[in-house]
């Protein structure tokens, strides 16, 4: 069997941009992955990027020999090594195609090629509490979440707008002003009073402040009893997670801007977090997301594969989660429009019940591209 297509999409779909590939065998099996950059700046850069490592390293290769053609992408394109987000969310989008296709191939879901299930089902927090600024509207929006069924929910306190889409409501400079700082403790406060004690809280920080900033936020963090603080420090500032975590009563979560295994062996030999966070999406893809978990459980740390994607990445995200020993609950993205689950025949987002996710047992990824939708997105094909 050899790869003999691959197909590159851009979907926009109104809040997020899906940078999809899509490889085809020579007997006709065909595997989809995503890359995880569709929000902020990038996602035009990773689909050259997939392009380019399509042409030079998967047209004409084994689907079956992943880790074969990972390694050409880390050891023989120069910019492997120490490589970040566009080059791995490139990277990440045709490895998982391997995947899938190596799944349907053999006739199982892929995380029967991870050693199989340990759950049925995975828990899951929602992460679409945007498009609110006021802590009255974050409350309110939170209360609708939890009615629609999720005990998890995670919030953007200090930012101003839409993390996900608009790079404006981003703080500048890294100089946090006070009445953002005040307004932040303010929505944290408002949203756990409306959803209870029993609702799970997820607060993200997205590294807007200094590490004194940061420190002083979670402490106040503390009498809320969040489930977690992610993102505390800079990505590039490991020895600053352990700093900040030595100095709070909160579990600390990260990893989402860190790439292989390569780049989250610090963070996990420093145990800079309590909670690692690949994205299948960014860091290299559904392989390094198992290494970088099987590391983290040797250093006694959960593992929450992000998900700041579409359904391809979804159900990329859910194979780890159920295969993953030390795994604690995993990202999803339930409310965005309409045409953000259409892209896939079959979006595992809307299978969520309670805050609970039946773990499929369709061959590969779970999910089909849609190319009634998909297709007039299309903007590379390498044969």
């Amino acid at each position: 069997m050899k790869i003999k297509q691959v197909n590159v999409y851009v979907v926009d779909t109104g809040s997020y941009q899906l940078v999809m590939a899509e490889s085809i065998t020579d007997e006709g099996i065909s595997g989809i992955g995503e890359a995880a950059v569709g929000y902020g700046i990038g996602s035009a850069a990773a689909a050259v990027m997939i392009k380019e490592l399509a042409d030079a390293f998967v047209i004409g290769r084994d689907p079956f020999n992943i880790t074969d053609i990972w390694n050409d992408f880390y050891y023989h394109t120069f910019w492997g090594k120490a490589g970040g987000a566009i080059f791995y969310a490139a990277v990440s989008a045709l490895e998982m195609t391997l995947w899938d296709i190596k799944g349907k191939a053999l006739g199982v879901p892929v995380y029967q090629l991870l050693g199989g299930k340990q759950r049925d089902e995975v828990r899951v927090y929602a992460n679409d509490i945007f498009g609110v600024e006021t802590p009255a509207e974050f409350a309110k929006r939170a209360e609708e979440v939890v009615c629609d069924g999720y005990d998890m929910i995670k919030i953007y306190p200090l930012n101003q707008k839409d993390p996900r889409r608009n790079i404006n409501g981003h703080i500048k400079n890294r100089y946090l002003e006070r009445e953002t700082e005040e307004r932040g403790y303010e929505i944290i406060k408002e949203v756990r009073r409306a959803i209870g004690d029993k609702v799970e809280l997820l607060v993200d920080v997205t590294c807007e402040a200094t590490i004194d900033v940061m420190i002083r936020i979670g402490k106040k963090l503390e009498q809320y009893h969040p489930f977690w603080y992610e993102e505390p420090a800079d990505p590039f500032d490991i020895e600053a997670y352990r700093d900040i975590k030595e100095k709070l009563n909160v579990p600390i979560a990260g990893g989402e801007r860190i790439y292989t295994k390569f780049g989250h062996i610090k963070l996990i030999e420093t145990r800079g977090v309590d909670i690692v966070q690949p994205d299948p999406g960014t860091c290299g893809g559904i392989g390094e997301v198992w290494h970088i978990g099987v590391m983290a459980e040797a250093a006694g740390m959960r593992i929450a594969p992000h998900n700041c994607g579409g359904p391809v990445l979804t159900a990329a995200a859910v194979q780890l989660s159920a295969a993953l020993s030390n795994y604690v609950c995993q990202e999803v993205f339930p409310y965005r429009p309409d045409i953000h689950y259409a892209v896939v025949k079959n979006p595992l987002e809307k299978e969520i019940k309670n805050g609970r996710l039946k773990v499929p047992e369709r061959e590969g990824l779970g999910v089909e591209l849609n190319h009634q939708v998909a297709d007039k997105f299309q903007v590379a094909r390498c044969v």
